[in-house]
C-alpha cells in the first residue's frame, strides 16, 4: 500500500477528507460507514480500534490507518489487503459516491434520444446493485400501482429496454488488467 495524506476525497475543496471525519466521528458512525459503504463484516472491531488509536495520534496518513486496520482485523482473505473495504466504505462516504451515481444514471437517461444505449461499469456490488435497480425499474416502468388497476401497457411509462444481463470480464482480461477483476457491465437501450 502507497503512503499519502489521508483525505480520499476527489475534489479536495469540497466536503471533509477521511482523516477529518476519522477525528470527529463516533465509533458507531465509523463502524456504520466501513458496513454499510464497505461491506465490512468486522465494523465495529475496526471502528473500536481506529476510536483507540485516534486518542494517542490522530490519523494523517494512510499507512498509518492502514496499519491499524490490518492489526485488528481477524480475518484474511487471500490476495487482498485487509483495510481494503474499510478504505473502499470511507472513499464512498466522503465522496457521497452512490449518491452521485444515482444522479449520473437519471441525468444519462435523460439525456439519452429514443434507442441510445446506456452502458455502465460498476467496480463493487453497491454499485451494481444501484445500476441493476434503476434499469430494472425503468424496464418495468410505473408498478407502483396498486394490484388490479385497470392500465394498458402502455401507460406504464417504461423508459428501458435491457440488453442481457450483466457482462463481467474474461479471465484473460483479468490477467491483463487485475483492477477490472470485479468489473461488471450493464447495457439498455431507451425505449422509442
Amino acid at each position: 500500500m502507497r503512503d499519502g495524506p489521508l483525505d480520499m476525497r476527489m475534489d479536495p475543496t469540497q466536503g471533509q477528507s477521511v482523516a477529518d471525519f476519522l477525528a470527529r466521528a463516533s465509533e458507531a458512525d465509523i463502524a456504520y460507514v466501513f458496513k454499510t459503504y464497505g461491506e465490512e463484516r468486522y465494523a465495529k472491531r475496526l471502528a473500536r480500534a481506529v476510536v483507540t488509536r485516534r486518542v494517542e495520534k490522530p490519523f494523517t496518513h494512510t499507512v498509518d490507518l492502514a496499519e491499524v486496520l490490518k492489526v485488528a482485523h481477524p480475518a484474511w482473505e487471500k490476495g487482498r489487503h485487509p483495510a481494503t473495504k474499510a478504505f473502499q466504505g470511507l472513499r464512498i462516504f466522503v465522496n457521497s459516491e452512490l449518491e452521485q451515481l444515482d444522479s449520473a444514471l437519471e441525468a444519462a437517461l435523460e439525456a439519452l434520444a429514443p434507442g441510445g444505449h446506456l452502458v455502465v461499469i460498476s467496480f463493487h456490488s453497491l454499485e451494481d446493485r444501484r445500476v441493476k435497480r434503476f434499469i430494472r425499474h425503468h424496464v418495468r416502468g410505473d408498478t407502483d400501482l396498486p394490484r388490479g388497476v385497470p392500465i394498458r401497457d402502455d401507460q406504464l411509462n417504461r423508459r428501458l429496454e435491457a440488453l442481457g444481463k450483466g457482462m463481467r470480464p474474461s479471465d484473460d482480461e483479468v490477467d491483463a488488467n487485475p483492477r477490472a477483476r470485479s468489473a461488471v457491465m450493464r447495457a439498455a437501450r431507451k425505449r422509442m
